[in-house]
């Protein structure tokens, strides 16, 4: 971990993930306010002690909210990187260390996917299934499946004819320990770097949905919803804009400087 923490783009990333996930945390034992109640006397309200970022347009607290929101988005961003990455994984070392047939299936699967535009994918998706929280997960999941397989597969190629590959196998390693024992300790950088990279654009891809009206449905709070509850008060409260699209821009720029620190680290080792 040393070579990590010497790189400035892994510790900066790593100090913005460690605040969202401490507002995380909070959140879950405590909000200042109830993100879901509205109070017509106090809308666009300033910063004060009682609403410490302010108020929405319906009175309801930005702090709670974003809070709730960032919640959502952790959320959605580990479903996706996991249950995408696991599915990549398994494609990856499978049609890499196999090839033939095989192989060629799963890249031509994945030639396929990859030409429709992930959003297009996931609008595709809920046009057919209708606005869900799942829909929105299984759509994200689908666009985060085609970067682990390839990811996986380079890697995978990289290493199968290696020496130390031979000579594990002239010891009588079988297929599955070759591929989880000796080929995916050496490739695990990149997938680290493919995680990192995933979770925020997972978490974009959200916001943008929530935006549209097509992911996080109300009262739930997220910040693609809360920049499109604002945007119609932009010049009345330019705040409920700001300040969920910093948080946003954070947030996303965190995993981006995260995968970013991890892969400038190993290519100096």
């Amino acid at each position: 971990m040393k070579k990590y923490f010497q790189n400035k783009s892994f510790c900066i990333g790593l100090s913005l993930v460690c605040f969202f996930l401490a507002l995380m945390l909070v959140g879950f034992f405590y909000l200042p306010c109830d993100p879901t109640a509205t109070d017509a006397n106090v809308k666009f309200a300033s910063m004060s002690r009682s609403h410490i970022l302010g108020t929405d347009h319906l009175g309801r607290d930005v702090l709670s909210r974003l809070m709730v929101g960032t919640r959502i988005s952790f959320g959605i961003g580990f479903v996706v990187m996991f249950f995408g990455g696991l599915a990549g994984l398994f494609l990856g070392l499978i049609s890499g260390y196999m090839g033939g047939w095989l192989d060629l299936i799963v890249q031509k699967i994945i030639a396929v996917q990859m030409t429709f535009p992930g959003i297009l994918l996931a609008l595709m998706l809920i046009a057919v299934f209708g606005t869900d929280t799942k829909i929105t997960l299984l759509a994200l999941c689908l666009m985060s499946l085609p970067r682990f397989t390839r990811i996986t597969r380079s890697g995978v190629l990289k290493c199968k004819n290696a020496l130390f590959i031979k000579s594990a196998r002239a010891r009588g390693a079988g297929h599955f320990r070759i591929m989880f024992v000796h080929i995916l300790p050496n490739i695990l950088p990149e997938l680290l770097v493919t995680c990192s990279l995933s979770f925020a654009l997972a978490i974009l891809s959200e916001s943008a949905l929530s935006y549209l009206g097509l992911g996080i449905q109300p009262p739930t709070p997220s910040f693609g919803r809360m920049l499109n509850d604002a945007q119609r008060f932009i010049f009345t409260d330019p705040k409920g804009v700001i300040i969920p699209a910093v948080f946003l821009s954070a947030l996303v720029s965190a995993f981006n400087l995260l995968g970013d620190g991890i892969s400038e680290a190993e290519g100096s080792a």
